[in-house]
């Protein structure tokens, strides 16, 4: 199976990420956690990368694209995987079904977690993460950039036929129940 994990900052992808790939035993790709890495390690896309997030802005789309069909090439999502951070803008999602295409492969779900600005600034505020960008200014700035640039992957998915929108408020566990109900039933 094929996903994509959508939504805001904040909206908690990562977490439920975490929970699909046990209990659907698929691996998930972060471009998250590959550009932390990248940051961490201080290696010259890690540079680069630290810059732009720092200041709120996105990656350059041909950055992401090229990161993420590379980590694709790993044996280890031949069966499925969950992207989590990825696609952020209608040129990546794009490129996407370009590498499905590639692939002769097909996407499964378009999953969308759906939470109100101001839980989602409560939550990033609230998670202590120490990331330079979480400050309340800069936070309301992510919120923008994604709002204007990423929000549009949506009506792309919603046309393709494979959008599902999760309500993103509750527990963990209810919301994870949600996204579970969904892919159970995508996979009849």
């Amino acid at each position: 199976m094929r996903i994509i994990l959508f939504g805001p900052p904040g909206a908690g992808k990562g977490t439920q990420a975490k929970l699909i790939e046990n209990a659907f035993e698929i691996p998930q790709l972060s471009t998250g956690d590959m550009f932390r890495a990248a940051i961490k390690n201080e290696t010259e896309l890690g540079k680069k990368v630290k810059g732009i997030l720092d200041s709120g802005q996105l990656v350059p789309d041909e950055t992401v694209v090229d990161l993420v069909e590379e980590a694709l090439s790993d044996p280890k999502f031949s069966e499925g995987y969950i992207l989590d951070g990825f696609p952020r803008t209608v040129p990546q999602a794009k490129a996407f079904d370009s590498l499905l295409d590639k692939a002769d492969e097909k996407l499964h779900a378009f999953v969308s977690l759906e939470v109100p600005d101001e839980e989602l600034m409560k939550r990033i505020l609230s998670r202590g993460e120490g990331r330079a960008d979480d400050t309340p200014e800069k936070v309301k700035v992510r919120l923008e950039v994604y709002n204007e640039e990423t929000a549009p992957v949506l009506n792309y998915y919603k046309q393709k036929g494979v959008y599902k929108a999760i309500n993103g408020l509750g527990t963990i566990d209810e919301i994870f129940g949600r996204i579970k109900a969904v892919l159970n039933s995508n996979k009849k």
